[in-house]
């Protein structure tokens, strides 16, 4: 597991981030904490949207029930965004 993990202390002391803002993440259920030998590890793919979510709450200011619906929003927008491209698929299969 040590490949795939960072133990969040050395995240938040490396990207200058309050080890409590991981905690309010997985609070509000925006990112999985893992435990592995008893300290707090964050899985490598999810560190891109740490790090979205610390720039939104650090660089813009945006507080946490914020982020919560940007998160939500985004995620909408992808699913939709998958069904247009199954749609599209299904289209050319009737249009050929």
């Amino acid at each position: 597991m040590q490949n795939e993990v960072i133990i969040v202390s050395d995240y938040c002391e490396k990207c200058h981030i309050e080890p409590s803002f991981i905690e309010l993440l997985r609070d509000n259920g925006l990112i999985d904490v893992l435990y592995d030998n008893g300290q707090e590890c964050l899985p490598f793919a999810q560190l891109p949207s740490v790090e979205r979510y610390s720039r939104m709450y650090y660089d813009l200011s945006i507080n946490m029930e914020g982020i919560d619906v940007i998160h939500h929003l985004l995620q909408r927008i992808e699913d939709m965004q998958h069904e247009i491209n199954e749609l599209r698929s299904r289209l050319r299969l009737y249009g050929e």
